[in-house]
């Protein structure tokens, strides 16, 4: 069965160009990845109001503002037994940086760890981030702003 969902994801930037990401250890015992903190809207939810719930539960974040969209993905995958098409948007949050606490009881069963990332390394990560394109996205956002105009939506199945 096909679960369908959208979800919004924050890119945490702090002054010194550093993004956090969570690592995750997916149900299945395959590899870890990284992450940006954020997840799916429950029914009747904004966008803006998904990520502040999300970013409460698994990071402990309450003052934070809602910052430009920067990336679209519609990702299909596999989680544990259920079968996920997930339409995510990713937006970037201004913070300075902070040590983030997790909330959420099953979200705390696959992480595996937070870690600040210097923009500049997350080209050269010896393990998979998502989005795939997490270096370009943060790069492109320094050099020229948010992005001009309607954004492409990437695809992506597993």
């Amino acid at each position: 069965m096909l679960i369908n969902r959208t979800a919004v994801r924050a890119l945490l930037l702090t002054p010194d160009h550093e993004v956090l990401l969570m690592r995750i250890r997916p149900p299945d015992g395959s590899a870890c990845f990284w992450i940006a903190p954020g997840g799916g809207l429950e029914e009747g939810e904004s966008v803006e109001e998904a990520l502040r719930r999300e970013l409460r539960e698994e990071l402990g974040l309450t003052d934070f503002t809602c910052g430009p969209l920067v990336w679209r993905r519609h990702h299909t995958f596999d989680w544990g037994p259920r079968r996920i098409s997930q339409r995510e948007e990713y937006r970037i949050v201004d913070v300075s940086r902070f040590e983030p606490v997790m909330f959420d009881a099953a979200e705390a069963q696959v992480l595996d760890c937070f870690r600040w990332w210097p923009v500049d390394d997350l080209a050269k990560a010896p393990e998979e981030l998502t989005p795939l394109s997490l270096a370009t996205i943060m790069r492109s956002y320094l050099t020229d702003g948010p992005p001009k105009g309607p954004l492409d939506e990437e695809v992506l199945v597993d």
